[in-house]
């Protein structure tokens, strides 16, 4: 057996004759534990709330999305939908057409966003799985976020007082020289479902049928805002990316999710990242503690050393000794904070008993936060055993 290993283990195990020194390690012990159960808990959290709240764009946006290089329209032939189909890993597309409007509702009026979506918008989406009533965007007929039924004042399927659509018309020239009511194009629309993903979402969008929307902005059959695209589970997506640059001879930008997301997403790392490094901070003060609970340790069995060099152990094997001992310590108080970490986590899993509102908090479990809290703990329990160990001289010993 390793000598040094041994040692330590005895040492581990052991109790001191002086009180004081048992009260010490046992603090440093269960600071330790609660510190890796602590770091291990915030971060399962963090990780269930960022899923929570990417799960709102992953309902909203596709697996890709091509839109214009320049200008807000392109154009898309027949040929080009047939290559688009023949790709290998692309399961659905949807065609859509977006432009900001004036919704109007009686004597209220908003802006937002009017989406005209094709038959297979549903198809790369899961949009459809958000909404109250009858998703119908065909026969003039659309599906409104709810912040915007709330400020207008109006309800599913309400005939008598339709809600207006109003579409600037495009050319050139001052309102004033056309005349307001003339410089728009008007479009009465019956509310036939409301979706409801989040409150930025809610008061965006009000999606209508794609041909509706054309002859609305006045735009032609072929004339399109974007493509969405469903692909196939473990497909190359950057290989798909290509193949449709190509199609479109570079007149498009190819965007995945997480590129149509790309403030959200670094906002939520950075987070992480700071919320990582807080918590590592409070760890790498709390691990003072082995530094000081070692040394007291090194005093405390200074007559042992100085036996053990007198039978022939090197003063480099004697800090060896001393530096396993903090290894283990901190390993094994890594390890059962862990334990508990996963208690927490799963019983959050299985009875919800810490709420927001009326759901459940957010929180997952995955291997990478068991990986990255011991990884930090052994790291920082190298650090702090190698400086308390190097207090061991041939002075100390000898004296």
């Amino acid at each position: 057996m390793n000598f040094p290993l041994y040692i330590a283990k005895r040492y581990v195990r052991s109790k001191s004759s002086q009180n004081a020194v048992n009260i010490i390690n046992f603090i440093t012990f269960l600071v330790i534990v609660i510190g890796s159960a602590a770091l291990f808990v915030v971060l399962s959290a963090f990780t269930g709330l960022k899923t929570f709240s990417l799960s709102f764009t992953d309902a909203f946006d596709p697996d890709l999305k091509a839109i214009p290089v320049s200008g807000k329209f392109f154009s898309i032939s027949e040929d080009q939908e047939k290559q688009l189909s023949e790709i290998e890993g692309v399961l659905s597309y949807a065609k859509e057409i977006e432009e900001k409007v004036l919704l109007q509702h009686r004597e209220k009026s908003d802006i937002a966003y009017v989406k005209g979506i094709d038959e297979h918008y549903n198809a790369v989406t899961d949009l459809e799985n958000l909404f109250y009533g009858e998703w119908n965007t065909e026969e003039e007929q659309a599906v409104a976020g709810l912040g915007l039924v709330n400020s207008l004042g109006v309800s599913v399927m309400q005939t008598r007082n339709p809600l207006k659509i109003l579409a600037l018309k495009p050319g050139k020239g001052s309102l004033s020289s056309k005349g307001l009511a003339s410089s728009y194009n008007t479009l009465p629309i019956v509310l036939s479902g409301v979706y409801q993903i989040e409150e930025s979402l809610d008061k965006k969008y009000i999606f209508i049928h794609l041909p509706l929307a054309q002859a609305l902005l006045e735009k032609n059959p072929n004339q399109i805002s974007g493509l969405n695209f469903k692909l196939k589970t473990a497909i190359d997506v950057y290989l798909v990316k290509e193949k449709i640059n190509a199609i479109f001879k570079d007149k498009v930008i190819v965007k995945t999710r997480q590129e149509l997301n790309s403030t959200l997403y670094k906002m939520l790392n950075t987070e992480n990242i700071a919320t990582y490094l807080i918590f590592t901070l409070v760890l790498i003060i709390a691990l003072f503690n082995v530094v000081g609970a070692i040394i007291m340790m090194i005093l405390d069995k200074q007559q042992n050393s100085k036996t053990l060099y007198n039978l022939g152990v090197t003063i480099r094997e004697l800090r060896h000794i001393y530096f396993v001992q903090g290894i283990l310590v901190t390993t094994a108080g890594g390890l059962i904070g862990i334990l508990i970490g996963i208690l927490l986590i799963g019983s959050q899993l299985l009875l919800g008993w810490v709420k927001i509102g009326s759901i459940d908090y957010p929180v997952e479990f995955q291997f990478i936060n068991i990986f990255v809290v011991l990884t930090t703990i052994v790291v920082l329990g190298v650090i702090a055993s190698k400086i308390a160990s190097s207090r061991i001289n041939k002075k100390l010993i000898t004296r």
